[in-house]
């Protein structure tokens, strides 16, 4: 099973509990149900939907006239599915949360992406996700035009805060972390201070994050770099810094919120019977 289908398996179990919609199954007529926003939006999460949609029952047909990615308005027909009522009761509430959610993630992103127009700076997600869907959510990213950033702690090296105090000092981390790794893999430090930014420079660190930092410590920090590695910001991102930050010359803003604080866009499914 790819991800779409393991997270729609999951949510079918809470759902279902592997017995069945006790009130629509009643229904043996068939239907047609209208995926309709009630808001504007950025569409995500027709690859889950489809998936539960599947595993609901085989026979129900699902077609999106957007692709993720595409922009909708309120009112806007989004997509449709056909066959049995009973089947799009039991699909219904899972289908619209996959959609609800994952289009919440991708127009927030497209909100700050926004931000960035006319800058080399792009906004990326970061490890914040919700358990179990975080292959969904970054996609979600995506499909706002954001960047994924690293999937998990097995695709590149971010050495933080704890790493460095457990080491006893940021180029003590660097070392004992290079030490390990093979020559094709990506060392990036989280740095606290201006101080630290020099210690990393120093190492050979190619990607340095700035975390927290205000605004006139982050442009200082860029200067000093200029251009010898990478640059990234993260911690405490928030849309109307977001500007400002691309302005100062940074390459990534890195914003938590995306996963974390996205609204969900509210989107129905308008059943008829046919």
């Amino acid at each position: 099973m790819n991800d779409a289908e393991l997270a729609a398996k999951r949510a079918l179990a809470e759902d279902l509990a592997g017995l069945g919609d006790i009130t629509g199954r009643v229904f043996r007529e068939r239907g047609r149900g209208a995926i309709v926003a009630r808001g504007a939006g950025v569409l995500s999460g027709s690859e889950p939907f489809r998936a539960a949609a599947g595993l609901v029952d085989p026979g129900l047909e699902v077609v999106f006239a957007l692709e993720d990615g595409a922009r909708f308005e309120p009112g806007q027909e989004v997509g449709e599915v056909t066959g049995g009522l009973a089947a799009m009761f039991a699909l219904e509430r899972t289908g619209l949360n996959f959609l609800g959610h994952l289009s919440g993630v991708a127009t927030l992103t497209a909100a700050f992406v926004a931000e960035t127009a006319g800058t080399p700076a792009r906004i990326a997600a970061t490890r914040k996700t919700t358990p179990g869907l975080r292959a969904l959510e970054k996609a979600a990213v995506v499909h706002g035009g954001g960047l994924p950033h690293r999937f998990g702690l097995f695709d590149a090296a971010m050495i933080k805060d704890n790493h460095i105090a457990a080491a006893g000092g940021l180029g003590a981390a660097v070392e004992r972390v290079r030490a390990e790794l093979g020559h094709t893999h990506l060392i990036e430090v989280e740095t606290e201070s201006l101080a630290q930014v020099e210690e990393a420079l120093s190492c050979g660190v190619p990607l340095i994050m700035l975390d927290n930092m205000d605004l006139d410590a982050v442009r200082t920090a860029v200067r000093l770099v200029a251009g010898r590695a990478v640059m990234e910001v993260s911690g405490g991102i928030t849309l109307d810094r977001v500007r400002p930050l691309a302005e100062a010359g940074v390459d990534i803003i890195s914003v938590g919120a995306l996963t974390t604080r996205a609204p969900w866009v509210d989107i129905a499914l308008d059943l008829e019977i046919v």
